[in-house]
């Protein structure tokens, strides 16, 4: 009784200190982790108060946090889609991981990483720091509404391959002691015939059960979770790491139609688990020497260069360029909680130092805390970068589409600024009324500025005339030669735009067209009201007009001006009396 005693209070004071100083992390933006690993710190036996001493208890404890974090990372690895991906996520998928853990393996031993003793310290160093973190990343991108950019898209891409990639190293991991090619090759045979069983019973023998209990929520999340720990066994039996075999469960019904109801309720179990597993880190990491810390802060700076050095390439020579080659190379620079995992299994298999995996926590906190920053911040980022690249020879798709298609683009008469959603419903409208003498006309008149690739290659397979350019500079408008147009028009809402506003782009148009009638977007009715009093024609406000409204403003506002719209428009937003106006 006494031994269950202790766990419960070591498990309490883990919780309490963990939710303290998560709550002081969130007030000050920081990710949730750094909180958990420090609470480990403080409460734990090398560098904080000895609060809890049972350490062993903890770490089992954590260990099933572990295996659901990888079982839900496994259930979020969509195959189907990951097949199907583009070329850019394939290309950079497939090749980030083996080109990075080339330079670390490279770097770390240039700069006297720990090695020696039967230890792959150098190696762990250069494979974990190839990994990203899903967790941070795709909450940034989340917050700046960029989670379904292209860049967005390519470096979830990236971060699903890096999963796969981990798969690999886990297959690996338990041989690395006898790296005979024989027990290598018997390590991945094992996880190749783990990975065949496990999908062939998740495609013929789980949908008719999972269908049987579909309505039982409850039972459905227990069947759920006992093929997890099934595959686990199967794995642990198999020679495999238990990590391993959750990640399988999970990619094995990541096609279920009951995947996103399973992900649900295991994320509130699984987060209470990893909690202490990264609290039951926190104590593990070794007192800082000199050593350390520099070692973790020249890892801080691999990150950045590295992803820099593979993503970026990777993605100009696909032609994508400078801010879709570089965004997700930014967003990728800090290093995973997976690394963290797998640095953890190489400290208790006897492969690395402590020492190492003190580097890597602490590389993880400065990374991440970096990358908060970075993330944040890069759009700004890009720009300084992007007119470095191009003063050292490699200029940007913009140029080469304004030099090729100046002279095609001068006449048009309507210019859209920026082409997502609601350009795109737009468009349609126009190209579903076709007259008598073929397409509408406005589409012959139409001009897109826009800084997605694939839009662009999109509209020209249309035939609609489009330009590679950022809309939040005013020389990209002035070179694309907009002055003689008759109508400009934003549909992209602020929360949207990077680098700019709508604001800014009606006081753009107004300089550069000043007799052109602008027509922007808004989220909000008081901001609406705010762009009809900076001078603007018509403001579009997607939640109250469709895309067919603003169709036919456009084409009165060609024939007989936008007064008339704009008039009846703003009567009717102030006569709106909304709770959230």
């Amino acid at each position: 009784m006494t031994g269950h005693g202790d766990l419960l209070t070591s498990i309490g004071i883990c919780v309490i200190a963990a939710a303290s100083l998560a709550f002081l992390a969130n007030r000050l933006r920081q990710p949730l982790i750094l909180a958990y690993l420090l609470a480990g710190v403080a409460i734990g036996p090398v560098m904080g108060l000895h609060l809890v001493e049972d350490k062993a208890s903890i770490e089992t404890v954590a260990e099933i946090g572990l295996i659901l974090l990888l079982f839900i990372i496994g259930l979020e690895i969509d195959l189907k889609k990951l097949l199907a991906a583009g070329k850019p996520v394939l290309v950079a998928g497939i090749l980030q991981f083996p080109l990075s853990v080339a330079l670390g393996l490279c770097f770390f031993a240039l700069v006297g990483a720990a090695g020696g003793d039967g230890r792959f310290d150098v190696l762990y160093l250069a494979v974990c720091a190839a990994i990203s973190s899903t967790m941070i990343v795709v909450k940034l991108l989340y917050d700046k509404f960029e989670l379904d950019t292209l860049p967005g898209r390519i470096t979830l891409g990236v971060l699903v391959f890096q999963d796969i990639w981990a798969i690999v190293v886990l297959a690996i991991q338990p041989n690395l002691l006898d790296p005979r090619v024989g027990p290598l090759l018997g390590s991945l045979g094992a996880g190749v015939v783990l990975v065949i069983v496990s999908l062939a019973v998740s495609r013929y023998v789980l949908p008719p059960l999972f269908r049987s209990i579909a309505k039982s929520p409850e039972l459905l999340l227990v069947a759920s979770l006992a093929w997890c720990f099934a595959v686990v066994g199967g794995a642990s039996a198999a020679g495999l790491s238990r990590e391993m075999g959750a990640l399988i469960a999970g990619v094995s019904i990541s096609t279920f139609p009951y995947n996103l109801d399973v992900v649900a309720k295991v994320v509130s179990i699984r987060d209470f688990f990893v909690t202490l597993f990264f609290v039951a880190l926190g104590m593990q990491i070794p007192v800082p020497t000199a050593t350390t810390v520099g070692l973790a802060l020249a890892a801080s700076a691999f990150l950045v260069a590295s992803r820099l050095a593979v993503i970026f390439p990777l993605l100009y020579v696909l032609k994508l360029g400078h801010r879709t080659s570089l965004l997700p190379a930014i967003n990728l620079a800090q290093l995973s909680e997976f690394a963290i995992v797998i640095a953890t299994l190489g400290l208790a298999a006897g492969h690395i130092a402590p020492e190492t995996l003190g580097v890597l926590v602490f590389a993880f906190a400065i990374a991440s805390t970096a990358s908060t920053y970075l993330i944040g911040a890069s759009n700004e980022v890009y720009m300084p970068v992007s007119r470095l690249l191009s003063a050292v020879g490699m200029r940007d798709l913009e140029s080469n589409a304004i030099a090729e298609g100046e002279k095609d683009h001068t006449e048009k008469s309507i210019v859209l600024l920026g082409f997502y959603r609601e350009a795109s419903s737009l468009l349609y409208e126009f190209e579903r009324e076709e007259t008598d003498q073929g397409r509408h006309p406005l589409l012959e008149s139409l001009l897109v500025i826009d800084i997605n690739p694939q839009v662009i290659d999109g509209l020209g397979r249309r035939g609609i005339a489009c330009l590679y350019g950022d809309v939040a500079h005013l020389d990209t408008l002035h070179h694309a030669h907009i002055h003689d147009a008759e109508l400009v028009v934003s549909t992209i809402p602020d929360s949207i735009l990077k680098g700019t506003d709508n604001r800014r782009l009606l006081r753009s148009a107004r300089r550069l067209c000043p007799t052109a009638k602008v027509i922007v977007s808004a989220e909000r009715i008081g901001q609406a009201l705010e762009l009809y009093a900076e001078g603007a024609d018509y403001v579009y406000i997607p939640r109250l007009s469709s895309t067919e409204q603003l169709a036919k403003v456009i084409e009165e506002g060609l024939r007989h001006g936008c007064d008339q719209a704009r008039e009846a428009h703003v009567r009717e937003l102030m006569a709106r009396d909304e709770v959230l106006a």
